[in-house]
């Protein structure tokens, strides 16, 4: 699997678990986030590749800092 997918694929699984810790769906995360909905989708498919900008508001939405969104994230 090329690597750069394979960061996609990782960032979106752990966004879409903590999104889930906090009990929201891709539509509460969005409203939190001021994202669409359809990017969040995108983003736990990874189809999107997301800017810090759009990293930024969703750590912000979670509640927790930009690195948590990448603990566990493996490039080898």
């Amino acid at each position: 699997m090329n690597l750069n997918k394979r960061i996609l694929i990782q960032f979106g699984e752990k966004v879409k678990e903590l999104r889930k810790s906090k009990g929201w769906s891709q539509e509460q995360l969005s409203f939190h986030a001021n994202l669409h909905r359809t990017y969040i989708g995108m983003i736990e498919r990874a189809e999107k590749n997301i800017t810090l900008l759009n990293i930024e508001k969703i750590a912000k939405a979670l509640d927790i800092e930009i690195k948590e969104l990448f603990d566990e994230i493996t490039l080898f």
